[in-house]
């Protein structure tokens, strides 16, 4: 039975707003499955006998497994319902646990491939939950705050990574125990979210039905919109590479700014990029002309990347300090990353005017994306070693920058051209 035959729910707006919050929360708490391990140095393995170091074996392990997770899930999302989603994510999350108390167990370098296994389940993670907000009218509002969760959580859970070792845990438990902690905080938010109302008559109208897209759908909406989505995916690669490299060794960043050991910092450096990128991205709700809003985004992305661009310069010429850096490179590396992951491709859809789904185009993004990552993490340890992080960093920011706004502007026009004023004429 439709959904839109039905009399209007005048607690919808309230469950809403609490449907926003348990993605945020469900999102959050897998993090904490994912990124404690970053926290750590594992120094005590600073002269194992392979030109790869050992933190980055285990994060390579751990993106290819996730990077394995997102191209599998070009498929598995596109095509998943609406049932059985909460206990997918739990399964998943549990899978993910299992792996981190297996790298407690085995001793190094064999404990790499828990890394592998934690990584593979935890990249079907974010479709899941983003199909619960998709095609609605608020889906930007939803879609930033369940954003703004990757940008706090990992920060924040880096943060009990730290307490927690300064409890006597050890680096190589402390994922385990980091991730246990946050079992409640993932049970109460699924339960949440199967109570979420699905989009209305309304919601359809404007956004696009969201259904399932088999292959011969996938073929077809590649055959038209192809060239459009690899000027964004080659933007969403870079982007991915450098968040990433940001993310994972922010320990050795912080450590050569002078802030090594300070459990706060993680946390200081990602709430105000969350706030940012929030409000930004939220307000795109009030925009209703669906192209409209896509080119929107397209300037935000451009604007995200411009930031990462001048704040480096910025600091090269001292006039900013560390924990300012950080954030205005933050703020402009998730301006530009975010809309990837939830709005931009919701947007798309409802444009184009094409009946599907936005997961399938966010694990396109994603699966081509952390292979990027990998990429990053090889060249830096195999042909750039002698470079120190930060300076490292820097030079990518760089790169990063101008080749994310040249893209976005193609990206942009092509749009503008293909469904705009000219694109109309050209139909009818």
């Amino acid at each position: 039975m439709r959904h839109s035959s039905s009399p209007p729910d005048r607690n919808r707006p309230a469950s809403l707003v609490l449907g926003g919050i348990a993605a945020f929360s469900a999102y959050f708490a897998m993090y904490a499955f994912r990124k404690p391990f970053a926290a750590a140095t594992f120094a005590d393995h600073a002269g194992w006998p392979f030109a790869i170091d050992y933190k980055s074996a285990l994060l390579i392990a751990q993106v290819l497994g996730y990077a394995l997770s997102k191209l599998i899930g070009v498929r598995v999302i596109a095509e998943f319902g609406r049932q059985g989603r909460a206990r997918t994510i739990a399964g998943l999350i549990a899978f993910s646990w299992a792996a981190l108390i297996g790298f407690a167990l085995i001793p190094a370098p064999w404990n790499i491939a828990c890394l592998f296994l934690n990584g593979l389940p935890l990249g079907m993670i974010w479709g899941l939950v983003f199909s619960y907000v998709e095609g609605r009218r608020a889906s930007e509002a939803l879609g930033a705050l369940l954003c703004a969760s990757f940008i706090v959580s990992s920060g924040v859970v880096k943060s009990v990574a730290v307490l927690v070792m300064d409890q006597g845990v050890g680096e190589y438990w402390m994922p385990a125990v980091t991730g246990a902690l946050f079992f409640p905080l993932l049970f109460v938010s699924l339960w949440l979210l199967e109570r979420l109302p699905p989009p209305d008559a309304r919601d359809e109208a404007e956004r696009v039905a969201r259904v399932p897209m088999l292959r011969d759908d996938r073929a077809a909406f590649l055959a038209s919109h192809g060239v459009a989505l690899a000027l964004l995916v080659a933007g969403y690669v870079l982007l991915t590479a450098i968040r990433d490299f940001r993310d994972n060794f922010a320990a050795e960043l912080w450590t050569a700014m002078g802030y090594g050991g300070v459990a706060s910092v993680f946390s200081a450096s990602e709430l105000p990029v969350a706030l940012i990128t929030l409000v930004a991205l939220g307000a795109l709700m009030m925009v209703r002309d669906n192209l409209r809003a896509l080119l929107a985004m397209h300037v935000i992305i451009f604007i995200g990347a411009a930031m990462l661009g001048l704040a480096t310069l910025a600091f090269q010429a001292h006039l900013l300090s560390p924990l300012a850096y950080m954030i205005l490179t933050g703020a402009g590396l998730y301006f530009a990353y975010t809309p990837f992951n939830a709005m931009l491709f919701d947007r798309m859809i409802a444009a184009i005017g094409h009946a599907g789904n936005a997961g399938f185009l966010i694990y396109i993004a994603d699966s081509s994306g952390y292979a990027g990552s990998v990429a990053l993490l090889l060249y830096r340890s195999l042909g750039a070693g002698r470079i120190a992080w930060l300076p490292f960093y820097m030079h990518a920011a760089y790169a990063t920058a101008i080749a994310v706004a040249v893209l976005t502007i193609l990206s942009g026009l092509y749009f503008h051209y293909k469904l705009g004023t000219h694109g109309r004429t050209a139909r009818a």
